[in-house]
């Protein structure tokens, strides 16, 4: 069968679709190696990522290692949120003490105890909105946002009736203090780069349906 017959097929279907189907279909795609790919609200969303973005996704993984055993974290790997068809693809997640795979051997969204999302220019509206508002409605206790266009980082945390109820501002080279969250942990940010803001954007593209 080929991609096209594919697009036909998901077209006809679309309002029976599941997350499985979407991402088997994405497999059979032959989407580029060093692309990411996740679905946020049933749409298909495609990045390259930048060194930078690498670095600070790096240097975020590296300092909650002081806390999380490396089986307890992962990065760019699927997990199914609540909602219309979230699977995403957090660039830094980590999951609490006891957290256990599903049957299908995925991260189950109730275990996640942190997310960061290092922004890319053209697919920083889902970062800002519906991945926010989809991780205070699963309950993460904390979700940091690494913006390197802006130099700051923005820290939600104390979900509550499906929004976070406190969320900071802070610059790069700040301290982010999270010893009164599950994290446990002070997270430095005077090693994150920025991105030039002239610089080439990433060319993040979004296919399918909401």
């Amino acid at each position: 069968m080929t991609v096209l017959e594919d697009r036909t097929i998901m077209a006809e279907r679309i309002e029976e679709l599941t997350l499985d189907d979407m991402f088997a279909w994405l497999e059979r795609s032959h989407v580029p190696e060093g692309i990411k790919v996740e679905i946020v609200r049933g749409a298909v969303y495609m990045s390259p990522q930048r060194q930078t973005h690498w670095e600070i996704i790096a240097d975020i993984y590296e300092q909650l290692r002081a806390r999380y055993p490396r089986q307890r974290t992962a990065s760019d790997v699927r997990i199914d949120f609540p909602g219309h068809l979230n699977g995403f693809a957090s660039d830094v997640a980590a999951f609490k003490e006891g957290a256990r795979k599903d049957a299908k051997g995925r991260w189950r969204y109730q275990d996640v105890e942190f997310v960061a999302e290092v922004i890319s220019k053209d697919t920083a509206a889902n970062d800002y909105g519906p991945k926010l508002e989809t991780y205070a409605a699963a309950g993460v206790p904390v979700y940091v946002i690494a913006d390197p266009y802006t130099g700051e980082c923005h820290v939600h945390t104390r979900p509550k009736d499906g929004r976070y109820r406190a969320d900071l501002t802070f610059d790069f080279g700040d301290e982010i203090d999270l010893t009164d969250t599950p994290v446990g942990i002070k997270l430095a940010t005077n090693e994150f780069p920025r991105e030039q803001q002239g610089g080439a954007a990433d060319t993040g593209t979004a296919a399918g349906t909401s």
